[in-house]
């Protein structure tokens, strides 16, 4: 049995595992494993904060982006209604600065007619007692004429205005 290459591999063999243990080799096997598994459970927990954090940051930037479209979308029904008004504020004044120059031009027409009919009245007057006067020279001579020009020319004013 001493002879023999198994036993002696056998004996070295436990010689090995004694010589590994009185080193205390398995002990700083195990705490390597230890630290190492430690290490991965903290990177674990790292990894799972960061995760939830970054999930709470997508909540909050998709939050503020609601808010940001609602508040454009708010920002453009004010500026709609904004036109809406400003449009019906100028229509509204240029229906009254229309009426107003329509009322000016009526106004400045009717003048014009006004005056023109009183230029025609005056000219006619002073044809009439033009005409009056040549008829009754023609006719009628001395103070009577006179007397019947003046009052002719006073009746046919009276009556033109």
């Amino acid at each position: 049995m001493l002879e023999s290459d198994t036993f002696w591999a056998l004996v070295g063999l436990i010689l090995f595992f004694v010589v590994i243990a009185a080193v205390g080799a398995p002990r700083r096997i195990v705490t390597a494993l230890d630290a190492r598994t430690q290490r991965i459970r903290t990177e674990l927990d790292e990894a799972r904060r960061n995760r939830e954090e970054a999930q709470s940051l997508l909540a909050e930037y998709q939050r503020r982006r609601r808010d940001a479209e609602a508040e454009a979308e708010s920002i453009i029904d004010e500026a709609r209604r904004e036109a809406r008004r400003l449009t019906e504020e100028a229509n509204e004044k240029l229906r009254d600065m229309v009426e107003r120059r329509t009322r000016a031009a009526e106004d400045k027409i009717a003048r014009a007619e006004a005056q023109a009919i009183a230029e025609v009245r005056t000219r006619a007057a002073d044809l009439a007692v033009g005409a009056a006067t040549d008829i009754l020279e023609k006719r009628v001579r001395g103070g009577t004429a006179k007397r019947l020009i003046d009052a002719s020319i006073d009746v046919v004013r009276q009556r033109l205005d």
